[in-house]
């Protein structure tokens, strides 16, 4: 079983280490590429003011996080989630480096997750064309009309979709088994395809029909026209 999160963390700024905090941390859940709708979400109190200018990009204000949880509060249950998991995220360094930064500062070992980081796959497919997440999205014809602001459990469903359409689209989920539905509590019943109730009417005039079978029969015996021909016949 394959398990990947799709992560996204919103902060006070561009720097942790000019003081700049987390303030959101936003995951999906991957089994085998496919959504569980398994999340972890959390608003977090920096322990210092939000600038303008962040506020701008994510809409969220000293105020509004001035009585959540901080992250010391949340380490567990995070690390909990997330576990041995491959971590998603678009621009990873970015993330990562707030992640670790907060991680530190409680005396905890930095993350040892696996990491694809979505701009080096986006560029790789992609060359010299723009990989910001709405460019992407762009491309792929992936929903982000409701990203008007930045939110970090919205902009990783989004870039959960964004994944699987740079790794090969939504056809990677049609390879799943019946044991990837097990593992993931899935119950899955297939209808057999539905069968016509009469053949169609052969489009064949006689002559062209009997021409045909001329043609079959100088294949050979074991010709695999000879099969389709008899079936054909018998109608």
């Amino acid at each position: 079983m394959s398990r990947e999160i799709v992560l996204d963390t919103e902060t006070t700024g561009l720097s942790p280490a000019m003081g700049d905090r987390v303030v959101e941390i936003g995951c999906v859940e991957l089994i085998n590429h496919i959504p569980t709708g398994r999340h972890f979400h959390i608003y977090l109190n920096p322990e210092r003011d939000v600038p303008d200018e962040a506020f701008r990009v994510h809409g969220l204000s000293t105020e509004f996080l001035r009585d959540k949880p901080r992250f010391a509060a949340e380490a567990d249950n995070f690390l909990e989630f997330i576990g041995d998991a491959t971590l998603v995220i678009h621009n990873a360094p970015f993330d990562m480096g707030f992640l670790n930064f907060e991680l530190e500062k409680l005396g905890r070992r930095p993350l040892a997750n696996e990491v694809i980081d979505t701009v080096m796959v986006a560029r790789e497919r992609h060359p010299g064309a723009r990989v910001s997440l709405d460019a992407l999205c762009k491309h792929y014809g992936v929903d982000n009309s409701k990203r008007t602001l930045h939110g970090a459990l919205l902009d990783s469903e989004i870039l959960a979709d964004v994944y699987l359409e740079l790794i090969g689209g939504r056809q990677v989920t049609l390879t799943l088994d019946a044991e990837t539905h097990i593992e993931m509590g899935i119950n899955v019943s297939f209808t057999p395809a539905r069968q016509r109730p009469s053949p169609l009417p052969r489009r064949l005039t006689d002559s062209e029909f009997e021409a045909h079978l001329k043609l079959v029969g100088t294949l050979g015996a074991d010709a695999l026209w000879n099969s389709y021909s008899e079936l054909a016949a018998a109608e």
